[in-house]
Order: C-alpha cells, then sequence, then structure tokens
C-alpha cells in the first residue's frame, strides 16, 4: 500500500506564487510516475503535470505550461509543483498521484492523495 500526503495549499491572489509537495510512504523511486492533478467545485479532475521518476522526463497539461514546474526533491524525497502566476481558473483541490507496479499482479497500480485546496483570489 502506499500512502500519498499532500501539503502547501491555501489561499493565494492571482499573480502569486505557490508551491505543493507530495510525500510517498514508500518513497518517490517506489513509483514509475508521479504526478499532480486538480479538481474545481463541478467539475472532474484533470491531468496537471507528471513526472516519470528514472528518467525526469516531465509532462505538462496545456494549462500549466510555462507557469507551473513539477520536480522531485531528491534530499527531501517529495514530489513539488511550483505554482507561478496563479490564475482564478488554477483554483482548485490538488491531488498527488503515484503509479506504482505491482510485481505479484503484474499490473499498474494507481494511488492518490487526499487533496490539498488552492484557492486563487483576483
Amino acid at each position: 500500500q502506499v500512502q500519498l500526503v499532500e501539503s502547501g495549499g491555501g489561499p493565494v491572489q492571482t499573480g502569486g506564487s505557490l508551491s505543493l509537495s507530495c510525500t510517498n510512504s514508500r518513497g518517490l523511486l517506489s513509483a514509475n510516475v508521479m504526478g499532480w492533478y486538480r479538481q474545481a467545485l463541478g467539475k472532474e479532475r484533470e491531468l496537471v503535470a507528471t513526472l516519470t521518476i528514472n528518467s525526469c522526463r516531465t509532462n505538462y497539461a496545456d494549462p500549466a505550461k510555462g507557469r507551473f514546474t513539477i520536480s522531485r526533491d531528491v534530499v527531501k524525497d517529495t514530489l513539488n509543483l511550483q505554482m507561478n502566476n496563479v490564475k482564478p481558473g488554477d483554483t482548485g483541490a490538488y491531488y498527488c498521484n503515484a503509479e506504482v507496479w505491482d510485481p505479484i499482479e503484474k499490473r499498474m497500480r494507481t494511488y492518490w492523495g487526499q487533496g490539498t485546496q488552492v484557492t486563487v483570489s483576483s
């Protein structure tokens, strides 16, 4: 079992910055891919960015490109999301995600954190 815990959410003004962090109870290296997703009130959960752990290859959804940066802190063993120039449309619950290979069942398992709320005011 993998437990993901997010931190760093809160209120922020338009144009400001916020940094989110996620810890993985089994360590980041236990996952194949980790990422951030968000869900606004009344909307479906959507991709923000992903990081392939071994290659450090990143992938961003269009709204995040040029403003958000996903990264891995090797010392703290956390997955981070630096959010710059935030907009009201960035408001929502941000969820950490991990895709982990299960060698017994020979399939990928998906894990989610509880989420951290980001509220951008204009």
